[in-house]
C-alpha cells in the first residue's frame, strides 16, 4: 500500500511537472514574441468570454483588449519610445492590467509603483524609474502629489478621474484612442530579452529596488502558472493580492487568461468578507500570499467557509502551522505552493501538496533543475568554502543558502535589478568551478532525502545568540501557537556587552493572552538560546502591500522605552518576563543582568 501511494505520489509530480515545462519550453530569449503577443493570442481565442470582474463590471477579452489598445496609442501619441517608462501609480482595477499590456505593445516599460507607498519611499520608486510620465487616480494622486518637488526630473501626472490644476485627463486623451491593436511594426526588432515591467522589491529592511522584468520572465510568470494550476476555460480565480506584485500581478493572471478563464479582481483583500465573497462570485481558485492564510484561519468561522467551489489555493511563504488548518478546516482539494523571487532565477513547486515544502527536485531531475544549496556562515552572511576555494554543497538536513546557476536559457536567465550595482551583490562566482556565476537567493533553505525543500529564514533574518543560530521565522511559528498571540514578528537586536543579537519578539495579542503563561509556554517550546529576550506588545503589525511583516523600524527602536510607547518586557533570569522601565532598560544596557 506504501509503495502504491508513492508512485502514485511520483506520477502526479511528474505529470504537474510535464505540464508546466510544456507550456514554457518553448520560451526563448532571442524570440520576437513577446507577452503582449501571448496575450493577443488568447484575445483571439476567447474574445467574447468573460476575462476580468471588477466591482460589480465584467469585461470580456475583447473588451479587455479594446482598452489596452486604447493605452497603446495613447502612449504612441505622446511619442513614447521602446525602452521608456511609463509609471503606474494606482490601486487595483481593471485599467491596471490594460495600462502595461497596452504599452507593452508599442515596448514601453511600465514601473509597478505600490500604490501605499507615500513620502520617500514613493519618491525613490518614481525617480529610479526613469519615467516621465505618471498614470494615478483619485485615491494615489495626493500621494504624488506631496512628493512632486522631491523628484529629480518633472513627470507628467495623468489621472484616471477628475483633472485639477497640472494634473492631465487620461479619460479624455483615451477617449480619442483607437481601440484596435497597433501594428506590430512599432515593435519590430525587439526580442523577449527586452524589458516590460519593473516590479519593486517589498522594501521591508530598506528603499525599494526595481527588479527589471523582461518579456521572457513575464512569459515565464504566466504561462508557468498557466500550466502548473491545471486551470481551464472555466475556471474563477479569485484575485484580493495587489497586481504590482508578481504573484498576482502575472501568476494569477497568467493561469487564468492564457486559459480562457475569469479572473475576480478585489481592490483589497479583506478576511472577514472573502469566503462570502468567494461564494458570491462562483470562483475555484485563489491566489495567495501566506500571510494571507494566516488571516482567514484566525477568523471565527463562517457558514460560507465550506461553501464554496474553491478546488485549489496557490501561491506561496504558507507557513507549515497554516497548512494544515487551511485546507481541512476550508476543505480545500489542492494547495500548490511555489518557491520564486521577482528578480532571481530559481523557482519551484511543490505539485503534490507535501504539507511545509516549498517546492521539490528529486535526485533523478536534478541535472535538469538549476537550484542548489551551499553551506552558509551565518555570522559573516557568507557562503562557506572548503580548502580547493569552492563552495560545499549541502546534504538532506543541513540548512544553506539556496542559489541558481545563471545560464543562457530562458529559466536560467538572471536580469537583476535596474541598479547594476545591486544586481552584482546578488552574484556568486567560482561556486563549484573556476568561472561559474549563480544568483543568490538570500534565502536559509533545507532538503530531505525525497528532494522536498523547506524555507528556514531570509539571511539577515537569521542571527546568532550563544553561539547558535536562530532562525526568526521557526521562532515566530512557536510562538504563534501560544494561547491569545494573532501575529508575532521576530528579531534580533544587539545588547551593549553581549556577543551576537538577542532575540525580540512583536506581539499582536488578544483578550486569551497572559504573560505568565506566554513565558511558561517559550520556555516549555524553545530550547534557552531561541527564547526571546525582549516582547513588544503592538496594536497592530506593520506589513507591506503584499503582507510582508516589516522589521527594519522595530530593529532600530529595539527596546528603549524612550523610543517605543507600547508595553516593552525583559525575560529577567530569575522572575519571567517583566515591564521594562527606563531603571530596567538602564540596568540591562549597564550590563547588571546576567543574560
Amino acid at each position: 500500500m506504501r509503495l502504491k501511494a508513492r508512485l502514485e505520489r511520483e506520477w502526479r509530480f511528474l505529470r504537474s511537472l510535464r505540464r508546466t515545462l510544456g507550456r514554457v519550453k518553448s520560451i526563448a530569449t532571442d524570440s520576437p514574441n513577446l507577452i503582449c503577443d501571448d496575450l493577443q493570442a488568447a484575445v483571439e481565442k476567447w474574445r467574447d468570454r468573460p476575462a476580468m470582474t471588477f466591482e460589480g463590471r465584467t469585461v470580456s477579452y475583447g473588451e479587455l483588449d479594446a482598452i489596452a489598445n486604447r493605452y497603446a496609442h495613447w502612449g504612441k501619441g505622446l511619442n513614447l519610445r521602446r525602452g521608456q517608462a511609463v509609471a503606474l501609480f494606482m490601486p487595483n482595477r481593471i485599467e491596471y492590467f490594460c495600462a502595461w499590456y497596452g504599452l507593452s505593445k508599442i515596448g514601453v516599460v511600465t514601473a509597478l509603483i505600490n500604490n501605499q507607498l507615500t513620502g520617500a519611499p514613493l519618491a525613490h520608486c518614481l525617480n529610479i524609474s526613469g519615467a516621465s510620465h505618471c498614470i494615478v487616480d483619485a485615491e494615489t494622486a495626493p500621494a504624488f502629489e506631496e512628493v512632486k518637488a522631491e523628484l529629480e526630473s518633472p513627470m507628467h501626472e495623468w489621472i484616471l478621474g477628475d483633472a485639477r490644476g497640472e494634473q492631465r485627463d487620461l479619460v479624455q486623451a483615451l477617449k480619442s484612442c483607437s481601440q484596435l491593436p497597433p501594428d506590430r511594426e512599432v515593435r519590430a526588432g525587439m526580442t523577449a530579452r527586452d524589458t516590460c515591467l519593473y516590479i519593486f522589491t517589498s522594501g521591508t529592511t530598506g528603499l525599494p529596488k526595481a527588479a527589471r522584468i523582461t518579456h521572457v520572465r513575464a512569459q515565464l510568470y504566466m504561462r508557468g502558472f498557466a500550466g502548473s494550476t491545471g486551470a481551464r476555460a472555466d475556471d474563477r480565480i479569485y484575485v484580493a493580492l495587489p497586481l504590482y506584485h508578481a504573484t498576482g500581478g502575472l501568476c494569477a493572471l497568467g493561469a487564468a487568461l492564457l486559459n480562457g478563464g475569469s479572473v475576480v479582481l478585489k481592490k483589497k483583500f479583506s478576511a472577514s468578507n472573502f469566503w462570502e465573497d468567494v461564494v458570491a462570485q462562483d470562483c475555484t481558485m485563489f491566489v495567495y500570499i501566506g500571510e494571507l492564510c494566516r488571516y482567514l484561519v484566525n477568523q471565527p468561522e463562517h457558514e460560507a467557509e465550506t461553501r464554496h467551489k474553491i478546488r485549489m489555493a496557490f501561491g506561496n511563504g504558507l507557513r507549515p502551522d497554516v497548512w494544515a488548518q487551511l485546507k481541512r478546516r476550508f476543505r480545500i482539494p489542492d494547495i500548490l505552493e511555489f518557491y520564486g523571487s521577482t528578480e532571481g532565477n530559481v523557482s519551484m513547486f511543490n505539485f503534490d501538496g507535501r504539507e511545509g515544502a516549498i517546492g521539490r527536485v528529486p535526485r533523478y531531475l536534478r541535472k535538469r533543475f538549476n537550484i542548489r544549496l551551499v553551506q552558509f556562515d551565518v555570522e559573516t552572511e557568507t557562503p562557506i568554502r572548503g580548502p580547493n576555494g569552492f563552495c560545499i554543497e549541502c546534504g538532506p538536513g543541513q540548512i544553506g543558502e539556496c542559489i541558481g546557476k545563471i545560464g543562457g536559457d530562458a529559466r536560467a536567465e538572471y536580469t537583476g535589478y535596474v541598479d547594476k550595482a545591486a544586481s552584482d551583490k546578488k552574484v556568486l562566482r567560482d561556486v563549484f568551478e573556476k568561472g561559474d556565476a549563480w544568483f543568490r537567493t538570500g534565502d536559509l533553505m533545507k532538503q530531505d532525502a525525497e528532494g522536498y525543500f523547506y524555507f528556514v529564514d531570509r539571511i539577515g533574518d537569521t542571527f546568532r545568540w550563544k553561539g547558535e543560530n536562530v532562525s526568526t521565522n521557526e521562532v515566530a511559528a512557536r510562538l504563534q501557537e501560544a494561547p491569545g498571540v494573532q501575529e508575532a514578528n521576530v528579531y534580533g537586536v544587539e545588547v551593549p556587552g553581549a556577543d551576537g543579537r538577542a532575540g525580540m519578539a512583536a506581539l499582536v495579542t488578544d483578550e486569551a493572552f497572559d504573560l505568565a503563561a506566554f513565558g511558561e509556554h517559550v520556555a516549555r517550546e524553545l530550547p534557552s538560546y531561541a527564547q526571546p529576550l525582549f516582547l513588544r506588545m503592538m496594536p497592530a503589525m506593520e506589513t507591506t502591500g503584499t503582507f510582508k511583516q516589516r522589521k527594519v523600524d522595530l530593529v532600530r527602536e529595539g527596546f528603549d522605552p524612550g523610543q517605543v510607547k507600547t508595553p516593552l518586557y525583559f525575560r529577567d533570569p530569575d522572575k519571567g518576563y517583566v515591564k521594562i522601565t527606563k531603571t530596567v532598560f538602564n540596568k540591562i544596557t549597564a550590563g547588571g543582568y546576567k543574560i
